[in-house]
């Protein structure tokens, strides 16, 4: 029977769970065992690796696995499984993720950038089943894309491809992290739009991406306005790709995603308009929703990538 181990390596959470099986995971297959534990104010990269080997001996409980696949919330070498740094997380830079996994758990260990793993498991287990060609987009802490292309991820070179978030929407809009004005992600993502919030002056509880769509739903105007911008960026960036690549379907996840009807109606409005009109895709939720890296890494463990 084989024992797989599957980690998440999120920018505020750390997640991992268990799946044995005697056939080829499937859609209906479940985990025996999972956990998720957020990261405190500070955590740096120490931490993190700490608490998952923790955490993955925790739920495998003596049993070794046959294969781990992660998930990491930032760029990759896929091929090494080397990570080149997280953007929010401190400490991650020139990591050997692979090897000190590899160590930790005496198994082969496979790693992947979080959007290219997400994308994987909607593509097998979730919204992309049935499909040649899918692009899954997380919005959340960050932005970020992964493709799946004639049945297969496509990476790029480098491993880099699908940094949607980093796609400009607005030359003259605020500076984003990577140095440049008006990204998607420095627009719709939801600790920028949060900062932005808190900006004007709005007071009250802690400001947050959710905080930012419960006060839109309440009819806070700039949270709306500051909300519907960022849907607009994030549709602007899903035009172009739509250009670029031709998918068959975007699949969205991450929690900016749970912003409500009138975000979703405006960033598929803004994609269509972007795009060509002979362009024919459409823009749906993650099916897997928040465990979408889970089942991905559970595909990339299962070798089911092809890659």
């Amino acid at each position: 029977m084989a024992c797989y181990l599957v980690c998440d390596f999120g920018g505020t959470k750390l997640s991992a769970a268990v799946m044995e099986t005697t056939a080829v995971p499937h859609a209906a297959s479940n985990w025996q065992s999972r956990q998720r534990v957020f990261s405190p104010p500070g955590a740096d990269r120490a931490y993190d690796i700490q608490t998952m080997i923790a955490l993955g001996r925790e739920l495998l409980a003596g049993r070794q696995p046959t294969a781990v696949g992660v998930s990491f919330g930032g760029p990759v070498n896929h091929q090494t499984g080397m990570v080149y740094l997280s953007h929010h997380v401190p400490g991650w830079e020139s990591t050997p993720l692979q090897a000190i996994l590899a160590e930790a758990f005496a198994a082969p260990v496979f790693v992947d950038n979080d959007a290219d793993i997400a994308a994987l498991g909607e593509y097998h287990f979730g919204a992309g089943q049935g499909l040649d060609s899918l692009f899954y987009v997380t919005v959340s802490t960050g932005i970020g894309g992964g493709w799946i292309l004639n049945g297969r991820p496509w990476r790029g070179h480098q491993g880099l491809a699908g940094e949607i978030g980093h796609t400009l929407a607005d030359p003259a809009g605020p500076l984003c992290l990577c140095g440049k004005h008006g990204c998607v992600e420095r627009l719709a993502s939801g600790p920028y739009m949060a900062q932005d919030l808190a900006a004007r002056g709005v007071i009250g509880s802690p400001i947050t991406g959710e905080r930012v769509a419960e006060l839109a739903a309440q009819g806070q105007p700039d949270a709306q306005e500051i909300l519907q911008r960022g849907a607009w960026a994030l549709g602007v960036g899903l035009g172009h790709a739509a250009n670029f690549i031709n998918p068959q379907r975007f699949v969205l996840g991450g929690g900016v995603t749970k912003s409500g009807d009138d975000w979703w109606r405006m960033v598929r409005q803004t994609a269509v308009a972007t795009a060509l009109p002979e362009f024919r895709f459409d823009i749906v939720p993650a099916a897997l929703g928040d465990d979408a890296p889970l089942w991905g890494a559970l595909a990339l463990a299962a070798r089911l990538d092809k890659s």
